[in-house]
């Protein structure tokens, strides 16, 4: 195994790398920097404002190593994403690893839960429905789930502010308050828009596992011994579901430090996803570019403990 995992790290080396590569020509090629500093000043900003904001904001270097050798600005967007030495925001120059530190907690605060409800609530009705295939409630339960599927989290988010949020008044339309005390009253209504948004997905993904397992030699075996249907259900099918549960758990948990882009906006939650939201809009390309770094270093480093996991939870994997 430690072969294996030196062999992934290794190849995550190469993406990331290679992914450094795109961002630089993405945000230094399609938007140079004088584009980056004419967007920060205005479309009307003096040649000599364009230039002295350049120099404040380290984009006065060349880009390219044959240009300077020894001050160039590939070298410094490798070296300091590298070093997670991410510097300052373009709009106010507030240091971006405080903002990330800052965000990290209401971002968690907020997927921790929602991840971990909608991930047991998906699992009861995936096996629930799967226990009764192939009748009334099976057909019912995927066209629920293809109902949930098809409407967009804009409209969930926007029902539930007006008929939770502003007719019924349970919980507060948005913000946000660290306070254990009244934490929770901020948070009830963005966790349960984002379970409500997500289940009907991750039931039938789970349901469709579920059902391709009851088929197997080992359940008929297990039915033939005796066991009934629940115990075959519970005991066998869900445990040799693990792999497909486990590849969607593990990679999403990386996710979960980045938060949620349109809940986060939407419920006023200063969290990472407000963050990336408030760099588009204000056109704040150093701090996007380092929130884009870090969710690619977050979907590799998922892949990675993936493939770990499987070994783990599987004996029959090896990996080699």
């Amino acid at each position: 195994m430690l072969a294996f995992v030196v062999r992934r790290l290794l190849f995550g080396v190469a993406v990331v790398l290679g992914v450094l590569g795109i961002l630089f020509v993405l945000f230094f090629q399609v938007a140079s920097p004088d584009d980056i500093a004419r967007r920060a000043l205005g479309e009307k900003a003096r040649p000599d404002s364009i230039e002295q904001w350049k120099a404040n904001h380290g984009y006065d270097r060349p880009l390219w190593p044959w240009q300077d050798f020894e001050d160039n600005l590939l070298f410094h967007h490798y070296s300091t994403m590298l070093s997670f030495d991410f510097g300052a925001s373009d709009v106010d120059g507030a240091p971006i690893s405080q903002r990330i530190r800052e965000g990290a907690g209401p971002s968690l605060a907020l997927t921790v839960p929602a991840f971990a409800f909608g991930l047991g609530l998906a699992v009861l009705l995936g096996l629930f429905v799967a226990f009764f295939r192939e009748t009334y409630i099976d057909t019912t339960g995927v066209f629920l789930c293809v109902l949930g599927m098809s409407v967009s989290i804009l409209l969930y988010i926007i029902a539930g502010q007006y008929l939770v949020g502003k007719m019924l008044r349970w919980f507060p339309i948005s913000g946000f308050d660290a306070d254990p005390a009244v934490l929770l009253r901020f948070l009830a209504l963005p966790v349960l828009i984002s379970v409500l948004s997500g289940v009907g997905s991750d039931v039938r993904f789970y349901r469709t596992v579920f059902v391709e397992e009851t088929g197997r030699d080992y359940v008929r075996t297990a039915r033939s011994k005796g066991a009934g249907e629940v115990r075959v259900m519970i005991r066998h099918v869900l445990r040799n579901s693990l792999i497909p549960i486990l590849t969607r758990v593990v990679l999403a948990i990386p996710f979960l430090f980045t938060g949620s882009l349109l809940l986060e906006s939407f419920f006023g939650i200063p969290g990472l996803g407000s963050l990336t939201i408030d760099a588009i809009s204000q056109n704040d390309f150093a701090t996007l570019r380092v929130m884009v770094f870090v969710l690619s270093m977050l979907f590799i480093i998922g892949q990675i403990a993936t493939d770990i996991s499987y070994a783990l939870v599987d004996p029959r994997v090896r990996l080699e």
